[in-house]
């Protein structure tokens, strides 16, 4: 079937160009190609070539239609309907969705959770480090679900092998230039087994502009990792390209998060704080509702309000009621989980998150370069191991430091610590503390959170004007 693929080229041209007199003929002929190679490629159609050319209605192949409009979600009437040509007509993966990638019976994972995966080559349609990026985030969507681990190496067999090639590109599937087969990928194994292939006639953006590198390269290394494509339309592993993914918002799916756990189980419980013997036994995800919720930091980013928490985040837009709910890093794959505290410069649009000794800047759903830094650059002395909270307050162009039970003040426009700190917290926010987890601000009011309770404290009267739940924004 790979070598007639460049047929399926001529149907996108045929649409486009004005059509000869007989271009109805021509047109049926073009969808009746295609439709063959599709059944034959994807779903396992005998190539018996002659019965479908003359009888359309011939049952083998009403069967396999009905199959492929059953399994992509169409509605199943065996007849080649418009609805059915134009998904037939979208770009997707090039591994089967029913019948196993021809030479591969059976569905094997790998028998180890730390595997090693190596980009071989890259395209010139982005820059080398958006590539690595894009692989990389593509790895933690699945890395942040399964105990699975996986670092790059730059020489020698990695077990997933990443490379970009046009056409004939030494195994059997050829590429077919743009459009239509985006990548195709192995299942786990030896050799070739594991490995994803990316057609570089695409044109590979870091936006939908052309074909988003990371949802591609997502979704291949789902196959690298044993699974097979979904049926669900919102699921990562649906076979077909969907190019009006948010990719702000983009979460695995819950058929996509049952399917990989099927095969490696969910991962292992944070080891993040040994002291408490209760932590190992904590569920993965926090509860919203939960009484008891408290929260490792919470900052502002441009009008919204984003509550950490472990490896997630609540983010509450003052417009809704629900805050959405998101894992920290499908936003920032850089960012650590568990953090220490998060505050936003409004006048430079920028977050700055801390965990221990070192602290991150990021401006949107960037983490910017450069980071990260120690935090004794911004003048804490080495006694300080990791902050608790900070809070930047847009009135007096200051940001306060939380440690343990005394505060610094750090002057946002020199750049410098405010001479005279760190001070007693219970002096100048009376009402809070000793130590406080979080604190962000708000219609003029810093609220404070400590363990499941929050302060709402008015920072011109010094006082604290109300006691409330942690969880008071989450619409519980």
């Amino acid at each position: 079937a790979m070598k007639n693929l460049p047929v399926l080229l001529l149907l996108s041209l045929a649409v486009c160009s004005a059509l000869p007199l007989n271009g109805a003929a021509r047109d049926e002929e073009d969808s009746m190609d295609l439709v063959q190679h599709y059944l034959e490629d994807y779903y396992n159609l005998a190539k018996d070539a002659k019965q479908f050319a003359k009888r359309k209605d011939s049952s083998p192949v009403v069967k396999k239609i009905q199959e492929m409009q059953k399994f992509l979600g169409l509605k199943v009437t065996g007849k080649l309907d418009s609805d059915t040509l134009q998904v037939m007509r979208k770009p997707r993966c090039g591994v089967p969705d029913l019948g196993e990638f021809r030479t591969f019976p059976g569905m094997p994972t790998w028998r180890k959770t730390h595997l090693t995966y190596r980009i071989v080559n890259y395209t010139l349609d982005l820059p080398r480090d958006a590539v690595d990026s894009a692989i990389e985030k593509a790895l933690k969507v699945w890395e942040e679900v399964t105990p699975l681990t996986f670092s790059r190496i730059c020489e020698g067999e990695a077990d997933i092998m990443i490379t970009f090639a046009v056409r004939k590109h030494g195994d059997f599937f050829d590429f077919d230039g743009p459009g239509k087969v985006l990548a195709h990928a192995y299942p786990p194994g030896p050799g070739i087994n594991g490995d994803a292939h990316f057609d570089d006639d695409e044109q590979w953006t870091k936006d939908t502009s052309g074909t988003n590198l990371f949802l591609v390269a997502a979704h291949e290394l789902g196959h690298s990792l044993g699974l097979q494509h979904s049926d669900k339309p919102e699921a990562l592993m649906y076979p077909v390209y969907n190019s009006s993914t948010d990719l702000a918002r983009f979460r695995l799916s819950q058929d996509d998060v049952t399917g990989i756990q099927s095969l490696y189980g969910p991962p292992p419980a944070s080891p993040d704080d040994p002291v408490k013997p209760t932590e190992s036994a904590r569920p993965q995800t926090p509860a919203k509702c939960d009484p008891t919720l408290s929260l490792d930091a919470v900052t502002t980013l441009r009008g919204e309000i984003l509550f950490f928490k472990d490896r997630h985040f609540w983010r509450k837009s003052l417009r809704t009621l629900e805050p959405g709910f998101y894992l920290i890093s499908s936003f920032w794959p850089s960012l650590p989980s568990g953090m220490d505290a998060a505050y936003e410069v409004t006048s430079r649009d920028i977050v700055f998150i801390f965990k221990g000794k070192q602290f991150w800047a990021i401006r949107g759903n960037e983490v910017q370069a450069g980071y990260p830094r120690g935090i004794h650059i911004l003048g804490f002395p080495p006694s300080v191991k990791k902050i608790d909270a900070a809070i930047f307050d847009k009135q007096k162009k200051k940001t306060y430091f939380f440690v343990e039970d005394k505060y610094w003040r750090f002057d946002e426009k020199k750049q410098s610590m405010d001479p005279g700190f760190p001070r007693q917290i219970v002096e100048d926010f009376p009402g809070v503390g000793p130590k406080v987890d979080a604190v962000f601000e708000a219609f003029g009011f810093f609220y404070f959170f400590s363990g499941s309770s929050q302060l709402e404290f008015d920072p011109n009267a010094k006082k604290v004007t109300r006691i409330l739940k942690s969880n008071s924004w989450f619409h519980c």
